[in-house]
């Protein structure tokens, strides 16, 4: 089964989630959210977000294979299928970039 998360949508905390489908997707939010060194005790976690100020077309390849490098390593429970980003003419104004992530679960295959 194919899951899918868009980081334009907003998203509750669930300190107990039914699934371990809700579980990888808490997760793998959390692991695109998160700025490179900034959490405690894991500093590891999380995207280098200096790779936004590249150029668009580098900063998505960079921000592509940081997102997957960081999804195997953080949550190898989740299998990348495909990386996009969300192509808004606001977004491309503001220099921001939106990931839509698809992905399924090991367990599954």
């Amino acid at each position: 089964m194919m899951y899918t998360i868009d980081m334009t949508q907003p998203s509750l905390i669930d300190f107990s989630p039914v699934t371990v489908a809700e579980e990888v997707a808490q997760n793998i939010r959390m692991i695109l959210a998160t700025p490179l060194g900034s959490a405690p005790l894991a500093r590891g976690v999380g995207l280098d977000y200096s790779i936004i100020d590249e150029p668009a077309y580098i900063a998505e390849s960079r921000l592509t294979a940081a997102i997957i490098t960081a999804i195997t390593e953080e949550e190898p429970r989740a299998i990348v299928a495909d990386i996009s980003f969300h192509k808004d003419i606001e977004e491309q104004l503001t220099g921001s970039l939106a990931v839509v992530l698809k992905y399924s679960l090991a367990e599954e295959e």
